[in-house]
């Protein structure tokens, strides 16, 4: 069964999800399943989802859930742990490292203030494996004052992300920026509407390659080119 047919046969408790975010989890999340991975998602709601997320990877996966209300403790069972805090604060989050161990992958579904939203990724994403991922939903927040957003505005998970798109391609950038820890150890930002995906990894070295014929009838065919960028 599919995510989104989980979701919408789902009889145990609530989880509450926007609609097109089904397609993201499952293009970004599908090839977790069935393996050994540490889940965490920041902020546990009614705690469904933390029970559909055990559904859809399986049973070899740990699952934790972070939150700031003494009530998400009831939603611990098989598989899944919670432990209450604040996303914002490190050493909180030092601790939950230290228990389970560093996350494969982040769902940060807390509490969409954008001081708060920035703070966790700060501190969680330079931690994470070489093939982590780090998904962010419900950014409309960032354009919504009374969670610290605004079109524009500094200080927004948006605007940070504007600036990580060009730490991305720094190494491109006939020395306009100097290549930064982000830039060495990311493979990709991808945004959607309300979501943005970070996948960690190796980035591969950057060539430009002309390989193939020249398309002229009758011409032999050039001997490939390949530049070796810095």
């Amino acid at each position: 069964m599919g995510l989104w047919s989980d979701f919408q046969t789902n009889t145990g408790r609530t989880i509450h999800k926007w609609s097109h975010y089904f397609p993201v989890y499952e293009r970004h999340f599908s090839a977790s399943i069935g393996r050994p991975i540490k889940f965490l998602e920041i902020g546990c709601g009614d705690g469904g989802s933390l029970q559909m997320w055990k559904r859809y990877i399986g049973p070899y996966a740990r699952y934790i859930g972070i939150d700031i209300r003494p009530e998400c403790k009831a939603f611990e069972d098989d598989q899944i742990q919670v432990r209450i805090g604040d996303q914002a604060d490190g050493a909180f989050l030092d601790r939950v490292i230290a228990e389970f161990g560093i996350p494969d992958i982040v769902v940060d579904d807390g509490s969409h203030v954008m001081s708060d939203v920035c703070a966790t990724f700060a501190h969680l994403y330079r931690r994470m494996p070489s093939t982590g991922i780090y998904l962010v939903e419900d950014l409309h927040t960032a354009y919504w004052p009374e969670f610290g957003g605004g079109l524009r505005r500094q200080g927004t998970f948006i605007e940070m992300t504007k600036d990580l798109i060009d730490e991305l391609n720094a190494d491109l950038s006939n020395g306009a920026m100097q290549p930064t820890e982000f830039t060495r150890t990311t493979n990709s930002i991808c945004v959607y509407n309300s979501i943005v995906v970070f996948e960690r990894g190796l980035p591969l070295p950057k060539r430009s390659l002309m390989i193939g014929s020249t398309g002229h009838f009758g011409a032999r065919p050039e001997p490939g080119a390949a530049e070796l960028l810095p």
